[in-house]
């Protein structure tokens, strides 16, 4: 009986352990509104959203960094130390609309993810699904 309930207990550590690898959420997102393109990808412990593509004025012109603002917006880390959490992951996500970095939460859905950004603690959030393009 008592191998019986290790075998048991085994199986369902080794059932646990697939379905966090198969949430891997590597790959190639459409923002809702189709202006940007980011790819996400593991660096490091985490993974890390870099955007790879942009439509419009291409530049970090609202970044708080005055230093910054000159810089093209392809190849900014985006999305940031993206780690499971739950039923999704959590990272930071930088809006280069408003220069202002938040804290997210990312979901996995078939083709999809629903990203929301946070301020106050998670009290008012902002949600947007984008395409999995790969």
């Amino acid at each position: 009986m008592k191998s019986l309930i290790l075998a048991v207990l085994g199986l369902g550590l080794l059932t646990g352990a697939a379905r966090a690898q198969a949430q891997d959420p590597s790959g190639t997102y459409l923002s809702e509104s189709g202006e940007t393109r980011v790819r996400i990808a593991r660096c490091g412990q985490a993974y890390c959203g870099t955007i790879v593509s942009v439509q419009g004025d291409a530049k970090d012109v609202n970044n708080p960094d005055a230093a910054q603002k000159g810089r093209s917006l392809v190849g900014v880390q985006m999305i940031s130390d993206i780690r499971p959490s739950g039923d999704g992951f959590t990272g930071q996500l930088y809006n280069y609309k408003d220069g202002r970095t938040y804290s997210g939460k990312m979901t996995f859905a078939g083709k999809s993810m629903q990203l929301s950004g946070c301020v106050l603690g998670g009290l008012i959030c902002r949600s947007q699904i984008w395409a999995k393009l790969n």
